[in-house]
């Protein structure tokens, strides 16, 4: 459901939010990219997710849903089959007072849809505008008690197994009641929000762990039996070989899921007891986020788009596994990408397509490794140059060079903050004098969990917690900080699984390298705690502060920093 052009464009003049000129330019990029220009608005950051939402409701003259415990009928809400649901994008949560039956949709002028459930409920139907996150909790009510019944379809299927005559290890991976176990797998972690999952083969049985919000959970305990057939019908869809056990193996799948796919990234690796597999799950279709929806504030922002406005030099995010380093990278690449911009890509793996950008995958069986790939890369003509990771000497060199001769290289390196960046090159034997002439940005950042508004908090923190700040603080040369009297939590609700989280931001720590910091790289009494000291003097903002900066704001807990910040 999208409002016209020129009434969009209308409305966000009139507010200030853009100016005639930018919304035609965005329009037009648009429709090159094959993008709904509020979609690229709100990547762009011109407008957010929650104003475009008011918006909608109002041109087209319906309410906007809040699926919330308290009023979702789940009675209702199973009339309309959980595949149609999924499919359909809609929600049936409730009964109004004239008998017709309220419904939340992604689009409520959808008039096929509409005539399709009056006929399904042989009632009248209420429509409201649902965001895409409370649809979302709506679809996880269907798998309310899932792992109750997912522990029963474990037992089916036991026992299944011991009647059945399937003797291959092929043959087993195709069984019906296997491949029911890895779909509600992956179903189940979708709807749960989950990151990860996790199947580690222990000595008693098999532990199923999702990871939400950043957090490991153990799901449930399914018996040793079903291990070695859930393995290799993993191994199957990513294109594994079933018989080797003894290496690890990487791959990747799609699955479908309503109208909606997801793509697995798998890892298999042997361990003590047999092959432990982790599936990184990642959004098929997801569009690159605003600087602003990944959790930048203002000033975090205004640094990373003056230093991407360079033609050449390199930006480099740093960060361990699974802090969101190539979600921040997209979301560069989206400020770049442009008519007049020649994007290339070299990555581990490609996780979001991108229209206009020319990706390519590493595969090393087939000797295309960062290094290779990025020399070949050399020859396309490129402007904006992503590297996915500098892991080794040769990957370091060809990047540098590619800075020095006028591209504007991207890529992420592993430290733990952004200072550490410069002494981490000089561990891949990039000189002093090359690292002070490329690098322009260094970046560091973590993931916390996001409170969930539906039940957010203020409270007065403890003294101890008080006290560990301001200590904190004092270290980073603050001695005199006084923390906000208030601060903010979720006190749990259904719609965030009663953790008070739901989603995860990013909080980050930018060093902009200027002539001062430069002259310090190519110093001979150049010292990592010395580059800290003229970062600071420089204005830098810790992770630890640019955190803080979002407890004050209830955007995040103290609790969330401090698990991701330990000094």
């Amino acid at each position: 459901m999208q409002i016209p052009n020129e009434k969009l464009k209308e409305l966000l003049v009139s507010e200030g939010l853009t100016t005639p000129q930018v919304f035609d330019e965005v329009v037009a990029e648009a429709v090159r990219m094959g993008q709904e220009p509020a979609d690229l608005l709100i990547s762009r950051g011109i407008l957010t997710k929650e104003y475009f939402a008011e918006v909608l409701a109002t041109y087209f003259g319906v309410k906007r849903a809040s699926l919330s415990p308290q009023n979702v009928d789940e009675s209702v809400l199973k009339l309309i089959p959980e595949e149609v649901a999924r499919d359909k994008r809609v929600i049936v949560f409730n009964r109004e007072a004239d008998g017709s039956y309220a419904v939340a949709m992604e689009d409520p002028s959808d008039l096929e849809t509409i005539e399709f459930l009056q006929r399904s409920l042989n009632g009248d139907v209420h429509t409201y505008l649902a965001s895409p996150s409370d649809l979302n909790y709506g679809l996880s009510l269907y798998s309310k008690g899932g792992a109750e019944d997912f522990r029963k379809l474990i037992e089916e299927n036991v026992a299944a197994t011991m009647r059945s005559r399937v003797t291959g290890i092929e043959e087993a991976a195709q069984d019906l009641p296997i491949v029911a176990i890895v779909d509600n797998l992956i179903a189940y972690a979708a709807a749960s929000r989950a990151s990860d999952i996790h199947l580690e083969i222990m000595e008693d049985g098999l532990l199923v762990r999702y990871r939400i919000d950043g957090v490991l959970h153990e799901i449930m305990r399914l018996p040793r039996e079903v291990h070695s057939p859930i393995t290799a019908r993993i191994k199957l869809l990513a294109g594994l070989k079933l018989d080797e056990h003894s290496r690890p193996q990487d791959g990747r799948f799609r699955q479908r899921l309503g109208k909606d796919f997801i793509d697995l990234r798998v890892s298999i690796i042997p361990t003590f007891y047999g092959e432990k597999t982790e599936m990184r799950l990642l959004a098929g279709a997801q569009r690159p986020l605003s600087f602003e929806e990944i959790g930048m504030l203002e000033d975090t922002a205004k640094i990373i788009q003056e230093n991407i406005k360079k033609t050449f030099g390199m930006v480099l995010v740093s960060g361990p596994t699974g802090s969101g380093k190539t979600t921040t990278l997209y979301s560069i690449l989206n400020q770049l990408n442009t008519p007049e911009i020649n994007i290339v890509t070299v990555e581990d793996p490609v996780e979001y397509n991108i229209k206009y950008v020319n990706q390519t995958q590493i595969n090393p069986a087939a000797g295309i490794t960062f290094a290779s790939a990025l020399r070949s890369l050399l020859r396309q003509d490129p402007n904006v140059i992503l590297v996915g990771e500098i892991r080794d000497e040769e990957t370091a060199e060809i990047s540098v060079n590619s800075a020095l001769t006028g591209h504007l290289v991207l890529s992420t390196v592993h430290t733990n903050d952004a200072p550490t960046v410069i002494p981490r090159l000089f561990d891949m034997k990039v000189p002093s004098f090359l690292v002070a002439a490329v690098l322009n940005l260094a970046m560091a950042q973590r993931l916390v969990g996001r409170i969930c508004q539906d039940c957010i908090e203020s409270y007065e923190p403890t003294a101890p917690i008080l006290e560990l700040i301001k200590s904190q603080m004092k270290d980073l040369g603050i001695p005199n900080y006084k923390p906000a009297k208030s601060f903010y939590r979720g006190k749990g609700c259904n719609k965030c699984g009663h953790s008070g989280l739901r989603g995860r931001i990013g909080i980050f720590e930018t060093m902009s390298i200027d002539e001062e910091i430069r002259k310090y790289i190519v110093d001979p009494n150049f010292s990592l705690d010395g580059m800290r000291t003229l970062a600071r003097k420089k204005g830098m903002i810790t992770m630890f502060e640019d955190g803080l900066r979002k407890v004050e704001r209830g955007m995040t807990t103290i609790e969330e920093v401090l698990r991701v910040i330990r000094e």
